[in-house]
């Protein structure tokens, strides 16, 4: 799989990653170990060599999973995971936000452990947290990197004031936000901001948590325990409404002899040479499938053809919940 440069950080990656989340949290239950380290290690021989994970991500079990599968593979894959939330005392659920420096710290030793490194490839600040000054994050984070406990710095779901002023202490390799056909309000500050700064951009839900597949309809029964349930964009109402975006996809897709997700992450990658989408799949079959679009070369023409059909599709429903959205401003 070809590569690239997130910015100019230097910080070379494959050109599509793998969001691991979903192998152990949001979407249902978790997949069985051995299947989940099978489909990581299955990426790596893909050509996969970027992952991301997060230490709430079940909490703490991604992580773990993460660790166990990539060991073999240190030194040739870059492992990228996340601080910025407090977890209670049972380690069950998230008690908050708490990106304060000593924590930043706790979080740093403890993901080292789980992920069986000597140093966090790329550490993001999960949310940002109006607590703690971004200054003082910013500035936590440069100690590591000169301690070699981490390598380079990320931020997550920040706004483009958010991102200069971190920039300005230590350099941010990559932003990490929302990004699809089906949201795409990064277009408005952040990417002009990250492309002055030489920040690289990471897609999580390029697939619009599933939805650009083609897969899921009105009447599509979500597991009890997936997140998606409590989100505004995937009421039964709101799917309907939005089932027209996909039906343009599929169509432009099937005239190229690609699935709807592989025209979806195709038209991302198209989009700059520093956007890195992380798309997760707990299927074998969706992780081939996802690769394939990395080989898609999408012309001047296919731009402005899908530009023209999603420009007249206006998407239902808000993509978080009010309490989701207030924590990330929009």
């Amino acid at each position: 799989m070809d590569q690239r440069t997130l910015g100019r950080s230097g910080l070379e990656v494959s050109a599509l990653g793998l969001g691991c989340m979903g192998l152990s949290a949001a979407y249902g239950p978790a997949t069985h170990k051995q299947d989940a380290i099978h489909l990581i290690r299955t990426a790596v021989e893909r050509g996969v060599n970027f992952f991301d994970t997060a230490e709430i991500y079940g909490p703490f079990d991604n992580e773990l999973l993460v660790g166990e599968a990539l060991e073999p593979f240190k030194g040739r894959v870059v492992i990228a995971t996340k601080f910025g939330f407090r977890i209670d005392a049972n380690g069950k659920q998230i008690a908050g936000l708490d990106s304060r420096p000593p924590h930043i710290r706790e979080v740093v030793e403890a993901s080292l452990k789980r992920l069986r490194l000597e140093a966090i490839d790329l550490l993001y600040q999960h949310r940002v947290d109006p607590q703690v000054p971004i200054e003082e994050v910013a500035g936590t984070v440069k100690e590591l990197i000169r301690e070699g406990k981490v390598r380079h710095f990320g931020l997550s779901e920040a706004g483009a004031d958010i991102v200069r002023r971190a920039h300005a202490v230590q350099p941010v390799t990559a932003l990490q936000s929302e990004y699809s056909l089906w949201w795409r309000e990064p277009e408005q500050d952040v990417l002009p901001t990250l492309e002055e700064l030489g920040i690289g951009f990471v897609p999580f839900s390029p697939l619009g948590r599933g939805f650009l597949t083609g897969k899921i309809d009105a009447h599509t029964q979500f597991d009890q325990n997936d997140f998606r349930n409590r989100l505004p964009r995937f009421s039964s109402e709101a799917r309907a409404a939005n089932q027209s975006l996909v039906e343009v996809l599929s169509s432009l897709a099937a005239q190229k002899r690609l699935t709807p997700a592989q025209l979806a992450l195709a038209w991302l990658l198209a989009q700059k040479p520093w956007i890195v989408p992380i798309p997760g799949t707990t299927k074998l079959h969706r992780l081939e499938e996802n690769i394939g679009s990395a080989s898609v070369e999408l012309t001047l023409d296919d731009l402005r053809e899908i530009e023209h059909a999603a420009a007249g599709i206006q998407v239902q429903g808000a993509r978080l919940p009010q309490a989701a959205l207030d924590m990330v401003g929009h």
